[in-house]
């Protein structure tokens, strides 16, 4: 027992040898500030954040099915236009085949309808013809001189026309010169029936507006009207049978009729009077985007205003931001450290010449100056990668200033200092003793002002996206997706759109901090307070 005792007391730390390994290992500065940082509660929640943030962004938009432009749909039953119909009040031509109409054809007939005067000359110099062949119905035959006498005329019939038009059974059909004129002539004459290319048809009469062929088997064929009938898509295709149908709504001055489509489905149609034009609506099946879907399996985000899942989006925002902190700072690093470096060893006039340059740096304002750029970069419509790359370096051309102060002010006390006399001394070149002996004294304060720094330059891009300048759709980080949502309504009623990228923000600022101040505390344990 007593020996173990002596053995304890041999291996105290007050008692071992200045040479020996352990003790040297334990007074090494670099182990002493790692322990002393890792002993720090705060700086270890920020690494663990901050690693989370950056698995977040890089695997994890790696691993996402979705990219941040893919753009989501969904389907819903809504009210829309459907159809609209008018009168028509100028005349249709049905040619003849192999004929042709005269430019100024439509006037002239008005003309001759209003005047009674049947014969004109259009402004080709051709003579024309109108014979009526019914009410609102006329025959257009082009005068042809087959003589030298005024007397040796040939009417030729080319057209025939009338404030009607035709609708066929199916898109594919068409109606040959015969039907329409035999039609057209039925209708104008009262007859219930005519003959056309061979075949017999029946006329069902729908009101005052138009009738109903059907052929000998009484299957519909056409419908002819004075109401011009249009679907709203051009994709749609009226059947005579819904026509039918609207004219009985508007000469019953119905507002709404409920029909059994022909797949045993029960529609309802609403029927809206404008002053003589009428529009016709109805529920229908449509694909509409995706926009701010509520948290789901699919989406675990949601999706934001234009049917992007916001996950990705967090994912992909979250690679600009952190890689836009990064960058600048690195940047600024560089330029500051170098112009620090030079201004506190070489002082004089030197380091006034650099000081003033720094102090213009200073004076620059930096939000109209963004405001600026931002607007040149609208006006050019520079890419998304164009506008990162600019955003980096303006904000780090303005930005290394603070660095440059720090660095020459410790240079400033370091330059006079015996191991600088030594490297003097010793015939050391200005670049060697400047970056290799002056610098890496400094190098603890630039590692907690770069960590600290972090933070500002995320808020900085956040602020310049949310007000428009930073990073432009569809290109997403963590500031535009916020800037995305600049609706009052949005904001209060989604707030899964905008909150998990105020939270990053905030994390990641956050952990900046934790880890700035656990390596200030870290190299200099005096500051902690």
């Amino acid at each position: 027992m007593a020996k173990e005792k002596m053995e304890e007391k041999e291996i105290k730390p007050e008692e071992m040898q200045l040479d020996d390994a352990a003790r040297v290992k334990v007074l090494s500065p670099g182990m002493m500030v790692a322990k002393r940082f890792f002993r720090n509660r705060l700086a270890i929640v920020g690494m663990v954040i901050i690693i989370c943030m950056f698995l977040f962004s890089f695997l994890g938009g790696a691993l996402s099915p979705y990219s941040e432009s893919e753009v989501f749909y969904t389907s819903e039953t809504m009210l829309k236009d459907y159809a609209g119909a008018t009168a028509i009040d100028q005349y249709l031509f049905v040619v003849k085949p192999g004929e042709a109409l005269p430019k100024d054809i439509y006037s002239k007939t008005m003309i001759a309808a209003s005047t009674n005067k049947f014969e004109f000359t259009s402004r080709d110099g051709n003579n024309y013809r109108l014979e009526p062949l019914g009410e609102e119905v006329y025959v257009l035959y082009a005068r042809v001189q087959t003589g030298p006498k005024p007397k040796d005329v040939e009417d030729v019939e080319i057209a025939i026309g009338s404030l009607k038009s035709f609708t066929t059974a199916s898109a594919d059909m068409e109606l040959s010169y015969d039907f329409c004129k035999g039609a057209l002539s039925a209708l104008a004459s009262g007859q219930e029936s005519f003959s056309a290319d061979g075949a017999d048809y029946k006329m069902e009469a729908a009101g005052n507006h138009g009738a109903l062929i059907m052929d000998a088997s009484g299957a519909e064929t056409a419908f002819v009207s004075d109401m011009n009938i249009n679907p709203v898509n051009s994709g749609t295709y009226l059947s005579p049978g819904f026509k039918l149908l609207l004219i009985e709504m508007i000469e019953q001055e119905k507002d709404s009729m409920s029909v059994t489509e022909d797949d045993g489905t029960e529609a309802t149609y609403l029927l809206q009077n404008k002053n003589g034009q009428y529009l016709v609506r109805r529920n229908q099946e449509t694909r509409i985007i995706d926009s701010y879907a509520a948290p789901s399996p699919e989406h675990v985000f949601g999706t934001d205003g234009n049917g992007m899942d916001l996950m990705a989006r967090l994912m992909y925002g979250g690679r600009i931001s952190l890689l836009i902190g990064f960058v600048v700072i690195a940047i600024e690093v560089v330029i500051g450290t170098i112009i620090g470096g030079i201004a506190g060893f070489f002082g004089g006039r030197i380091d006034n010449l650099l000081m003033r340059l720094v102090d213009v740096i200073y004076c620059i304002p930096s939000l109209p100056l963004f405001l600026i750029l931002g607007s040149i970069m609208d006006y050019y419509q520079l890419p998304a990668k164009v506008r990162i790359y600019t955003l980096c370096v303006v904000l780090a051309v303005i930005g290394w200033v603070g660095i440059a102060r720090i660095v020459r002010g410790q240079i400033l006390s370091l330059r006079e200092q015996e191991f600088m006399i030594a490297t003097e001394a010793l015939g050391l070149s200005t670049h060697r003793r400047i970056f290799r002996h002056l610098v890496p004294n400094v190098i603890p304060q630039l590692i907690v002002f770069a960590s600290m720094g972090l933070g500002d330059v995320i808020l900085t891009e956040a602020t310049l996206s949310f007000l428009g300048m930073g990073i432009k759709y569809p290109a997403a980080s963590w500031g535009s997706i916020i800037n995305a949502v600049n609706d009052v309504n949005v904001m209060t009623n989604y707030v899964f759109v905008w909150l998990p990228a105020g939270m990053f923000i905030l994390l990641t600022v956050l952990a900046f901090n934790f880890i700035g101040d656990g390596l200030r505390d870290a190299f200099d344990p005096k500051m902690k307070r």
